[in-house]
């Protein structure tokens, strides 16, 4: 166990390397960037914050003093800008540059907000989480049930209804969804059951420890039921194949035969043989719903988190920001990687990832 997760972790160094030199070269070739704006808008050119207007530049080019937006001003004012976005070094000095101080755990300023990348993430990050995990749970409490109840009815009509309702929310995309909810229930056309804004009212600190958990709430509900509905498909089937694996066993036709009753064969054999994959895959499944299924349901009911956090950045060219989260959640995700093999190994004493690798 030791020597396999010894390896593991010296292979997260090496692939958090090759995330981060790939999406930084990409990044280098994407029209725009903090310089070319800069020079943008001193001169008067709106830019829409999407770099729609900096065709003839690019990240790359930012070395080189090419830039559209650099005709006619003083080469002293580009030379002064391009060093204080650091864009005065070559790219493979800035990129090791980037990496030394990552790894001592700076990860700059934002260009923009005056702040550092650090603060930004820690004050966005319960936001993310707090829907990640309600979403993560909820999936979990409706899924499991459901692919249960679906794997002893096997072929009955509410399997088959069942399985329509699935699909349909699978296919609806969790934006659109939450768009939908918006309309109808959020003042849009309809209803104004449920705020549209925001994680808590304008009020929440003089409320009472009720009322402040009960706005909580009321605040939370249409973000989840949007990331919920199109997230749980995917667990609710993989529950009842795997119960439906189980019950095709010979030690459930032994149970049955010496006299158990179905609810014993289900819940006292079956049960705990078919949650073990679904048990273990729960690190990974928080991280897949941390990670992707909340950056444009944050932005949908402006929500302060870290996903609406990387969108903005993005849109806006503030490349610190940029590579400060892309480099926290890649390094979480491998890590939680690990940890979701360790618990595969810790519920089913059988696997053996180590031996594996020999």
């Amino acid at each position: 166990m030791k020597l396999y997760i010894g390896k593991r972790l010296l292979l997260v160094i090496p692939t958090l390397l090759g995330i981060l030199l790939l999406n930084f070269a990409i990044i280098q070739a994407a029209p725009g960037g903090p310089v070319e704006k800069t020079l943008a808008e001193l001169q008067g050119i709106g830019t829409g914050g999407t770099g729609s207007s900096f065709a003839g530049g690019s990240a790359d080019t930012m070395t080189g003093g090419d830039y559209q937006s650099a005709k006619g001003m003083p080469p002293e004012l580009v030379e002064r800008i391009k060093k204080m976005y650091g864009f005065d070094k070559p790219a493979h000095e800035r990129f090791w540059l980037m990496l030394k101080n990552y790894f001592t755990g700076n990860f700059g300023e934002s260009y923009y907000r005056d702040r550092s990348v650090t603060e930004l993430i820690i004050e966005r990050l319960p936001v993310s989480i707090s829907l990640g995990l309600w979403s993560t749970m909820i999936a979990y409490l409706v899924s499991i049930p459901l692919g249960i109840r679906k794997a002893v009815q096997d072929g009955s009509r509410f399997d088959v209804w069942s399985s329509t309702a699935i699909i349909i929310g699978f296919a609806i995309p969790s934006f659109l969804l939450g768009l939908l909810l918006i309309v109808v229930f959020a003042g849009g056309s309809y209803f104004e059951l449920f705020p549209l804004r925001g994680l808590t009212s304008d009020n929440f600190e003089e409320m009472s420890m009720l009322g402040k958990i009960g706005d909580y709430l009321w605040h939370i509900t249409l973000p989840t039921i949007a990331i919920v509905a199109g997230n749980f498909a995917a667990l609710t089937m993989l529950t009842k194949n795997s119960f439906m694996d189980e019950i095709r066993k010979q030690y459930v036709q032994t149970a049955r035969a010496k006299g158990l009753t179905e609810k014993q064969v289900l819940y006292g054999h079956v049960f705990r043989n078919a949650m073990l994959i679904i048990i273990a895959g729960f690190p990974a499944a928080f991280i897949s719903m941390f990670f992707t299924g909340v950056m444009l349901i944050e932005y949908i009911f402006s929500l302060d988190g870290i996903g609406l956090l990387g969108f903005e950045a993005v849109i806006s060219r503030d490349y610190p920001v940029v590579f400060g989260t892309l480099f926290i959640f890649t390094l979480i995700g491998l890590v939680m990687k690990l940890v979701s093999d360790l618990t595969y190994m810790l519920v089913d004493p059988r696997i053996d990832f180590e031996r594996r690798d020999h």
